[in-house]
């Protein structure tokens, strides 16, 4: 192993208000099975969601489901909003990101109609997985609420 490799920590700020749930409760045996990578989830209590890091948009869905983040310490973040919201073709989400964006966390990526994607029979909980996993050590998740830094990565 390389000297020095892993002597820094990314701290998350939570993408959205609501519960910070396990990855293995969320209701999608690709994520609960960690099949993309490891995580936490977020069960929202609305539909905005926010940077948790500062970074560079890498990826953002043609259905503006997904968005990739990718930190200056070579972190790369999905923010999935909600299960099988793909199949809602874009409908009730709106960007205000696009590829190739600089990020600060905080900064406002999308706006979700929570009650839409609901009324569609779409659950809203929102995967954030770290699919990168040679780029970190160890994942360290406050579960509860989505106050302050809710989840620590070294780098």
């Amino acid at each position: 192993m390389l000297k020095g490799l892993f002597k820094k920590t990314v701290q998350l700020s939570a993408p959205m208000v609501g519960q910070i749930i396990r990855l293995e409760e969320v209701p999608d045996e690709v994520f609960s099975g960690k099949m993309i990578g490891e995580g936490f989830a977020v069960n929202p209590a609305s539909g905005q969601v926010v940077s948790p890091v500062d970074g560079e948009i890498i990826q953002i869905f043609p259905t503006k489901h997904a968005i990739g983040i990718k930190t200056k310490e070579g972190l790369e973040i999905l923010i999935h909003v909600g299960i099988d919201t793909v199949e809602l073709k874009g409908q009730g989400f709106e960007a205000f990101i696009e590829k190739g964006s600089q990020v600060k966390a905080g900064d406002l990526l999308l706006e979700v109609d929570k009650a839409y994607v609901e009324a569609q029979g779409k659950s809203m909980i929102t995967p954030i997985v770290f699919t990168n996993p040679q780029n970190y050590k160890s994942i360290d998740v406050n579960y509860g609420e989505s106050s302050g830094i809710v989840c620590e990565v070294k780098v």
